[in-house]
């Protein structure tokens, strides 16, 4: 399972990383399996790790006051999930994190976090790519959400992220666009 782990590592690095500084790596994350529907995280709890998605898909959202969910990522292999504030903060979270496939994840706790910050350079050269693209990713979903029609998120999806579309059920494509799952329909049967 860790060796989907070197690869993301691989492609974000500069150089490849050494079979050293890998098995500092390997060493602080713990692999996990969860079930489809169970939870990584819930509502209120404080977020202990950020997760590494090996296989499966999964969903992070939050529910408001009148008992609607609020997608907020869709997540498969190759991705990081997890409430940046409450790890970071040790706050109690906002959002829910579940599986929506078995799925196959690295879990990897605040203070591994550190220590790999502070002893594995080529950890903090990837830990800066992944940022990059997550502003780069959250600055065009802003801009698509004030910007776009629903129909043109939807296209945008598709051409962007074809695998989510089908791995995930219209439902949460839905919610993760912020339109109905009836404009979702319409707008699918207008393209075929």
């Amino acid at each position: 399972m860790h060796q989907e782990l070197r690869n993301y590592i691989n492609k974000y690095a500069s150089t490849e990383v050494t079979d050293d500084d890998f098995e500092l790596i390997k060493e602080k994350f713990i692999a996990k399996h969860f079930r489809k529907n169970q939870y990584l995280l819930q509502e209120g709890e404080v977020s202990k790790h950020a997760i590494f998605v090996v296989k499966g898909a999964l969903r992070q959202y939050s529910v408001d006051q009148k008992g609607v969910e609020h997608i907020v990522n869709l997540c498969t292999e190759n991705w990081w999930v997890g409430d940046r504030e409450s790890f970071t903060m040790l706050t109690p979270s906002k959002y829910n994190i579940e599986a929506v496939e078995d799925a196959d994840v690295l879990l990897l706790t605040k203070a591994g976090f550190g220590e790999l910050v502070d002893t594995v350079p080529i950890f903090v050269t990837v830990l800066s790519a992944m940022d990059y693209n997550y502003q780069i990713a959250s600055q065009e979903r802003i801009n698509s959400a004030i910007s776009f029609s629903a129909e043109e998120r939807y296209l945008n999806l598709v051409a962007t992220n074809p695998a989510l579309i089908q791995r995930f059920p219209q439902t949460m494509i839905a919610s993760f666009l912020g339109v109905s799952p009836e404009t979702i329909s319409r707008i699918r049967n207008k393209a075929h």
